[in-house]
């Protein structure tokens, strides 16, 4: 476990897990990292989020301690520290530390950002992945990670991208909005971030998103949207003809971030930005 008591000294150990004093509610799903957990391991969005944010971390980020706030599982988090990238899990769900001990990980914090009391400016690289669009006041989040990192600091963000593909989907997972690249640029860069890189992922997936999910939410249907079943089936990384083709769209992503060259759509947006001196 990495020694956290210079980032914070507000935080008890119990049974391997950093817990806070206080807990706040979560705009997320009880069962939501359950579910997570039951598909990560075979689920080709997982995989393929955690290859580019991996990619990212590794051209981006100086520093070898990195903060995966609301990161669930550890999935994330477990990729970057099998890459040598030193990773603090943040999750308030107790299942989700549980599942992220289950996975090998020492250093889990059961808590918000907010209740861990870490110290201003001290942070030296954050990641948001998928949390974002769960906080109700995003900006105001935002400017508290601002606060929390370092200057200079970096914060790595991935989203879900079009407001138009919001569906019962987004509405089940606690999802207040659905962002573009350019809104997110500007929310970030008004509380003072520098835009180091930003692009859209799984640039073929507006499409399917459009058609299986937010047209049928349109027009009524859909409202099983949370059944676990049909998200293992959307989630598996099957095998075939189909799954060479998406393998193919996912290794050119791959390389677009590698070059730090951006891809024009996609089903989810991913920036890093910096942290400037006011």
């Amino acid at each position: 476990m990495i020694n956290l008591e210079k980032y914070s000294e507000d935080l008890i150990v119990r049974d391997g897990i950093l817990f806070a004093k206080k807990e706040s509610k979560i705009s997320y799903p009880e069962s939501g990292n359950q579910l997570c957990f039951q598909l990560e391991e075979d689920s080709f969005w997982f995989k393929h989020r955690n290859h580019c944010i991996i990619e990212a971390v590794k051209k981006y980020c100086p520093s070898n301690l990195f903060f995966d706030i609301g990161g669930g599982n550890g999935f994330v988090a477990k990729g970057l520290e099998d890459h040598g990238i030193e990773s603090v899990l943040i999750e308030p769900g107790l299942q989700g530390c549980l599942n992220a001990q289950k996975r090998k990980l020492k250093s889990i914090v059961c808590s918000t950002l907010e209740n861990a009391s870490f110290k201003k400016e001290s942070i030296p690289s954050v990641g948001l992945f998928d949390v974002v669009e769960h906080i109700e006041d995003d900006v105001k989040f935002l400017k508290s990670i601002y606060d929390y990192l370092r200057v200079d600091g970096y914060v790595f963000i991935t989203v879900p991208a079009f407001q138009s593909l919001w569906s019962n989907e987004d509405k089940d997972a606690g999802h207040y909005r659905r962002y573009t690249v350019k809104n997110l640029e500007q929310k970030l860069d008004q509380i003072g971030f520098k835009i180091v890189y930003s692009t859209y992922i799984f640039s073929i997936l507006p499409i399917a998103v459009f058609l299986f999910r937010s047209l049928p939410s349109k027009l009524g249907f859909n409202k099983n949207s949370s059944n676990a079943d049909k998200h293992k089936s959307e989630h598996k990384d099957n095998k075939g003809f189909i799954n060479k083709i998406l393998n193919k769209i996912w290794e050119f992503e791959i390389k677009k971030i590698q070059k730090g060259q951006s891809i024009q759509i996609g089903g989810s947006c991913f920036i890093v930005a910096q942290k400037k001196m006011k």
